[in-house]
């Protein structure tokens, strides 16, 4: 950017900064103002960062702050304002921009300003300037804690940060073209610091426990000045050349040797004794072009080795995102002064500071005081420090603070946090990448200390290793790190060295376990298993199977006579605990019907069984749990009545949930709940075993493993000789100790041990070569009894595969083992035929579950299915899959079609079955509860349970009659898918139409009686707001939820009254949602019409109060009720008519169907005849007006009902 171009505003202020005249800097009497214009610019530049570009072009930086700096230090607010504008030029661009751009335009600006920042570092480059600072940090720090301002704080945090962001900067290395021992702008930056005392002030900062704020700060600087040195060459600086290294560097000249004059051979062979103007063309037979003649060659025969198919054509473009990751910037050797200096810096680092730093850092992270990712430089710290001390002067007192369990824990926990942001953080996996591999280097120093401490003639050492070799063994977690880090592997966000260190550290690993088991013997170990629990729909709390229970009535009358005598023992017991039997789950997606009806059957089970103490317990917690209904008795119930209910329960043909082992045919509701059905817990079990290296071993023997143990071997040239020796023990170990050498018969396998054998200097693989041959010899030995092991070697091979090849294919199915199918006689194969051609024909019908439930034999479905795909009756396992399954994606029409569904049957008492029956792409019935969770049409699973249908228990009905009504429910849910879903039509037509006129019946009877309490004007009032809300949203033509303002006192005690608010709750009106509301408020989803009907029904009129009056004259508590035993003949009588409830009741609805044209207007004349097949919503209602139940009134009522259904035939 021309400096011509800058902004005339940023020009002036700069002018005004001052000027320099030879070495003297002159500033202007307006330089402190100027300074906080720029900090002010800078606050708000644009995205592109354009005032730090101008700015950097203009180089402010090198002509103007630098010099105010070192020449201008005694003027304090000025030198405040210049270092503070210095943090702010000088922080990294990955700041400035958030990320790298991928938009050209953008990542221009973003190089431009990385192009600055690496002028301002070598500026910086001077003792001057640091010796400035390096100054001026010493005398805040000389200040004590009581002394410092404010102002000095900051002043003593932003030095720390312009060091910081300077040495930040990364390297130009297409500028710098430096080589190993050269000094580069950073190692002149290093010797800089060191000159200025910089770095004593770092070693103070680190070891003083008053300045603890600051370490942080002091571990990101060190981890910056260690950017690219190498701990244990650093560690042997001036120590001169040990053998073992002039030796490998002796190793390394021989191969290159070896290689050249290779190379000059195969060129010597390649130039022949005749000029190559006459060389002619040849025919390759048995070599096709691209029709189909043998290949033309035009060249010399010398080159026919080098002919590919793939010469001349341009090379395939791999896209961006399945490139594979760079290596980060390589280690280099600086000039020997810095190395020694940085040498000398480790040293007193680690005898001072270390564990006090380290200690600090640690406590900031785990009380969160830190910045985000802020653990990677104590992860940076902890591998290199270690392994210089390692490497240096092996004193484990040095690196005590890391050196535990604890340390092990954290690196552990950071490194699978990593791994699975990794996964999940898509656009930044490179990131978590690096961040992944700084963990795994700080576990792997950790793994290289412990073993070191192995090998010190120190007991205490020796011991301590022991006990943490022992934790680390002990724990499942550690062991499946490895597993997991290779089975996720990926290339293009993990670069090849984090290949090579995780090859390392589990080499290391290995090694470590294998001689702690041999020195152990036996080694216990943790062992954590995830047990898989599968949600039924019904609770399968069952005492007693379904095969065990006596059907008969002579065995139910012998078996009660015992469990009469065990009830007389226990039913005087009033203190009976039922705290120890739950018959109800609230947090359970199984309907409260459902489990109504679950807790009369496991009533009965227990009876069954002979328990009849805790059949009472259970009795007695249910009628606290469902006291509406007298269900299971009502609440006065004495003890006989209790035992003649229990005897009643035991005969009473309850429904049961059938197994699949005894039929073996599958219901149609479970097929289409069958993924519902299947949804799993997880539970982790954690027990001890026996640890087996082999079997551990074992875990390794998988392609995934094998396939990136290969891709590091390809690069067996780069590797070193110990990344080389890593791999091939650990494919020895699967080839030799566990025999499974098929692993490594795969092509690309065989073509790098021919590249490898091949090689020039394949003298100096000495290791590499032998386990080569070793493969290859083993391959063709197999080759002369399988004779398909050459196609095998086309494809990567598992354990079962690597079995059958060795040993026969076909060898797994007959195995011995106990978790594996019996082989298929001929006999069942037969059967298997016959079954399939005789059922394959038939439409709606599954032929695999036809063949299951007449099959001799118990099979899976899935046997069947692989078998008939094996005898070749079928192409394929798909062509057995159930419909609707195989429908995956939604779109976009099924989902509106799916909405439109769901509005159009929302208010009926089956959804979800009208929209599977309407629905046009079949789906089963998880998927479409799945979808309308996902588009938010329902808020939990259970409004979708389908609603039961049953007559509403009046208040003058007892036990015996409510009790009978259940059951009879109970024999409808059992009555054939056919005739329900026929009734399910029927009852379609009338279902809007029952629901409003219940609605109103209630709320007239509720009207009534708050008429009678003095609610007369209340209830005004609220009939003026519903015709004042109706007649408003017919004006409008939209509807909002109105609220309920209760402008009176008798209005608001009103509200607060429970049967205005039952009354309320009857006509439709919503009370508050949350806290935040206050008022009940009139919904939006009712009609201008059904406001009105609501307040019309609450008007009283003079006939309505008659019939009430006539009602509570026919049940006034003081008549004669019948005697006991008229009540027991009624209970009889009501199991006599257990079975014949579901014939009239489907009679009923047929001929209500028949009368349906009429049937509006007779709702509206005779109300009462609606009332008795009330919901369960007016039975809350019922039990406001009446709580305790009238012992008269069963017969008036039964008779009132046969009255109903004559008049209902009559129509």
């Amino acid at each position: 950017m021309d400096l011509y171009m800058m902004n005339c505003e940023l020009l002036a202020t700069c002018s005004a900064l001052g000027y320099l005249e030879g070495d003297t800097y002159h500033k202007e009497p307006d330089c402190l103002e100027s300074v906080k214009d720029l900090i002010c610019y800078l606050r708000h530049e644009d995205e592109t960062r354009d005032v730090r570009q101008q700015l950097g072009a203009a180089q402010i930086l090198q002509s103007d702050l630098l010099p105010i700096l070192t020449q201008h230090r005694q003027d304090k607010p000025l030198f405040d304002a210049v270092i503070r504008l210095m943090v702010n030029l000088t922080q990294p661009a990955l700041l400035c921009f958030g990320s790298v751009p991928k938009e050209p335009s953008m990542r221009h600006h973003f190089l431009q300003v990385l192009t600055y920042l690496q002028a301002y570092k070598e500026a910086f480059a001077s003792e001057k300037t640091f010796g400035v600072l390096s100054e001026t940090l010493y005398e805040l720090l000389q200040m004590g804690w009581e002394e410092r301002q404010e102002e000095d704080n900051l002043l003593i945090e932003r030095i720390l940060l312009l060091v910081r962001n300077i040495l930040h900067v990364p390297a130009d290395l297409d500028q710098e073209k430096r080589i190993d021992d050269d000094a580069s702008i950073h190692d002149q930056l290093l010797w800089a610091i060191h000159l200025s005392g910089l770095d004593d002030l770092l070693l103070f900062l680190a070891s003083s426990p008053a300045e603890q704020q600051w370490s942080l700060h002091v571990i990101e600087i060190i981890s910056l000045m260690f950017r690219d040195q190498n701990p244990e060459q650093l560690a042997r600086v001036g120590q001169g050349r040990l053998a073992q290294e002039r030796s490998t560097d002796v190793a390394e000249l021989e191969m290159l040797r070896q290689r050249e004059m290779a190379e000059k051979r195969a060129r010597a062979l390649q130039r022949g004794n005749r000029h190559s103007r006459f060389g002619g063309s040849y025919i390759v037979q048995g070599l096709k072009s691209i029709g189909e003649n043998d290949l033309i060659f035009h060249k010399g025969l010398h080159n026919l080795q080098n002919y590919s198919s793939d010469l001349g054509k341009q090379p395939r473009r791999v896209p961006k995102r399945r490139q594979a990751a760079q290596e980060r910037s390589p280690q280099r050797r600086s000039a020997l002064s810095v190395r020694l200096f940085l040498r000398d810096f480790c040293s007193e680092f680690l005898e001072n500071c270390y564990n006090r730093l380290m200690g600090a850092v640690k406590d900031h992270l785990l009380r969160e005081k830190a910045q985000q990712h802020d653990e990677t430089y104590y992860m940076w710290a902890l591998a290199f420090f270690m392994a210089f001390n390692r490497a240096a002067s092996f004193r484990p007192g040095l690196v005590s603070e890391t050196l535990s369990v604890r340390s092990f824990h954290f690196i552990e926990q950071n490194l699978t946090n990593y791994y699975e942001m990794m996964l999940t953080d898509r656009k930044e996996a490179r990131s978590w990448a690096c961040r992944m591999h700084l963990a795994l280097k700080a576990y792997q120093e950790l793994l290289a200390t412990v073993n070191e401490m192995d090998m010190s003639p120190d007991e205490a050492v020796r011991e301590s290793s022991r006990i943490i070799k022992n934790n680390i063994f002990y724990m499942m977690e550690y062991r499946e790190l490895f597993l997991t880090l290779f089975r996720k592997f990926d290339e293009r966000c993990q670069p090849r060295s984090f290949l090579r260190d995780l090859v390392e550290t589990t080499h290391l690993f290995l090694k470590m376990l294998e001689r702690f088991c041999r020195s152990r013997g036996n080694l216990m170990v943790q062992n954590k298993r995830k047990k898989r629990k599968k949600k039924k729909k019904k609770v399968p709390d069952q005492t007693v199977a379904s095969g065990n229970v006596p059907c008969s009535a002579e065995e139910l009358e012998a078996l009660w006579p015992g469990l009469a005598e065990q009830l007389q023992c226990c039913a005087q017991d009033p203190e009976l605990s039922v705290d120890s039997v739950i018959p109800f789950d609230a947090a359970s997606e199984i309907p409260v019907e459902e489990q109504r009806v679950e807790a009369m059957v496991r009533i009965q089970d227990c009876l069954l069984a002979g328990q009849a103490p805790k059949a009472l317990t259970f009795l007695r917690s249910a009628r606290e749990v469902w006291p509406e209904g007298d269900v299971f008795g009502f609440p006065d119930i004495s003890p006989e009545e209790e035992m003649q209910l229990l005897k009643q329960i035991l005969s009473a043909p309850l429904p049961r949930q059938q197994g699949t082992e005894e039929g073996g045919i599958e219901e149609a509701e479970e097929e289409e709940e069958e993924e519902e059905e299947k949804e799993e817990l997880q539970v982790v079990q954690v027990s001890e075993k026996e640890f087996d290296f082999l079997d551990y071993l074992k875990r390794f023997a998988c392609s995934t493993i094998v396939r990136a143990y290969v891709l590091l071997l390809r690069s067996y040239r780069q590797n070193s000789a110990h990344t080389n020796h890593c791999v091939v023990k650990m494919l020895h170990r699967l080839a030799h100790d566990l025999k499974m050498e098929a692993l490594l018969f795969q092509l690309s396998v065989f073509f790098l041990f021919n590249r490898l054998l091949s090689d020039p200097a394949a003298g100096a693989y000495k290791e590499l070569v032998t386990f080569a041959k070793y493969i290859i010899a083993k391959f063709f030995a197999l080759a002369t009894v399988n004779e398909k092991a050459f196609v095998e070697l086309l494809f990567w091979k598992n354990t079962a595969v690597v079995r059958e090849m060795t040993e026969g294919y076909g060898s797994l199915d007959g195995g011995s083992s106990g978790c594996r199918a019996a082989a298929w006689s001929p006999e069942e194969e037969a059967q298997l035929r016959e079954l399939y051609f005789t059922h394959k024909d038939v439409e709606g019908q599954d032929v695999v579950e036809a063949i299951l439930a007449r099959l001799n034999t118990a099979r899976t479905r899935k046997q069947v299915m692989h078998r008939l795909v094996r005898l070749g009756l079928a192409d394929s396992v798909k062509d057995f899959q159930r419909k609707g399954t195989h429908i995956v994606l939604w779109t976009e029409d099924q989902e509106l079609e799916l909405q439109r569904l769901f509005e159009e049957f929302q208010h009926s008492d089956d959804v979800l079955g009208h929209i599977m029956k309407n629905i046009t792409a079949k789906r089963s019935r998880a998927r479409i509860v799945d979808k309308l969770l996902a588009l938010g049409l329902v808020a939990e699973r259970r409004e979708l349970y389908k609603k039961r249908k049953k007559l509403a228990p009046s208040s003058t009905l007892d036990g015996e009659e409510s009790l009978k009504d259940f059951w009879q429910d109970l024999e409808e849910e059992n009555l054939p898918e056919e005739e329900s879903e026929e009734e399910d039509e029927k009852e379609e037509s009338l279902e809007a139409e029952q629901a409003h006129s219940h609605s109103v019946l209630s709320a007239e009877n509720l009207g009534q009686g708050l008429h009678q309490e003095g609610f007369s004007a209340p209830l005004l009032w609220l009939q003026n707001c519903l015709i004042r809300a109706a007649d408003d949203r017919e004006e409008d033509g939209c509807s909002q939820a109105v609220p309920l303002v209760p402008l009176t006192e008798e209005n608001e005690e009103a509200m607060e009254n429970e049967q205005f608010q039952q009354l309320l709750r009857k006509l439709g009106i919503r009370p508050p949602a949350s806290v935040q509301e206050t008022f009940w408020r009139i919904p939006a989803k009712l009609s201008p019409t059904q406001l009105r009907r609501v307040a019309a029904s609450l008007s009283q009129s003079k006939e309505e109060e008659e019939e009430e009056k006539l009602h509570s004259e026919l049940s006034i508590p003081g008549e004669q009720g019948p005697s006991e035993e008229e009540r027991r003949e009624n209970r009889a009588e009501a199991f006599r008519d257990l079975l014949l409830a579901c014939k009239e009741k489907a009679r009923l609805v047929s001929l209500e169907e028949e009368g349906a044209a009429g049937g509006k207007d007779q709702l509206k004349v005779a109300p009462k005849k609606r009332q008795l097949l009330d919901s369960d919503e007016e039975e809350e209602g019922d039990e406001g007006r009446s709580k305790a139940p009238d012992l008269g009134a069963p017969v008036i009522q039964k008779k009132k009902r046969y009255q109903i259904e004559d008049e209902d035939e009559n129509d």
